[in-house]
């Protein structure tokens, strides 16, 4: 069966509505403006500052009033209390599952964190497998993780699609994997970079009806 290998922070969920919505939560207990939401969401660059960085730039920003036990709470968590599975990615997967495709999650991050997403979300019930970085030992755009994503899978890479939204950490990786590769562009223009995804979909959705049509990819064809 055809392996389809799919990003899950701002793929199959939205991680930054997710991490938004913690922010504000944690902006309000501590009495703090919520005109800081967007200071705090350009901080956190949907995930890629590293934690320690935030936290450092928290506690200069608010010193005493918050705590670190405060902080880091907010960043273990990273929105995984709020993440909610769309309708839209929950029929992509669906239609993949019928369409004969393997579907599991390739993602950077905490095991904690990541698969406290994977449950909440109920991906779990749905997904095939998943691989974190934190576990596999590799990060993407590392080839080596696509290739423990396939082994999680009982699958070879051969013929397998990756979909996500980071140039660099999802197409870049699955184009240094040999995979063809589904980039979610959310309206946003194709970075100059050297390579280029295989293609381009506005949405999940967009992206798996293209891959179901098209189907598994040959070695020739990447």
């Amino acid at each position: 069966m055809p392996l389809l290998l799919l990003d899950l922070d701002n793929t199959l969920i939205d991680r930054d509505g997710a991490f938004r919505a913690a922010v504000t939560e944690f902006l309000q207990d501590h009495g703090l403006p919520a005109a800081d939401t967007g200071w705090l969401m350009r901080l956190d660059a949907s995930g890629y500052t590293p934690r320690a960085d935030i936290a450092r730039a928290i506690s200069r920003r608010y010193g005493p009033a918050v705590s670190q036990h405060s902080i880091s709470a907010l960043l273990n968590r990273g929105g995984a209390d709020h993440v909610v599975l769309g309708e839209a990615a929950r029929h992509a997967l669906h239609a993949a599952a019928a369409g004969g495709w393997i579907a599991v999650a390739v993602t950077n991050g905490t095991a904690a964190q990541q698969e406290a997403k994977l449950r909440i979300s109920g991906l779990d019930r749905i997904l095939h497998g998943w691989v974190i970085s934190e576990t596999a030992g590799h990060r993407k755009p590392d080839p080596a993780i696509f290739a423990a994503a396939a082994e999680t899978a009982g699958c070879s890479l051969n013929g397998a699609w990756m979909i996500g939204d980071s140039p660099q950490a999802d197409i870049g990786g699955a184009t240094a994997a040999g995979i063809s590769s589904g980039w979610i562009s959310a309206g946003r223009p194709w970075p100059a970079l050297p390579y280029r995804p295989t293609h381009i979909a506005v949405d999940i959705t967009a992206a798996v009806d293209h891959i179901l049509n098209t189907g598994p990819a040959s070695l020739s064809s990447r």
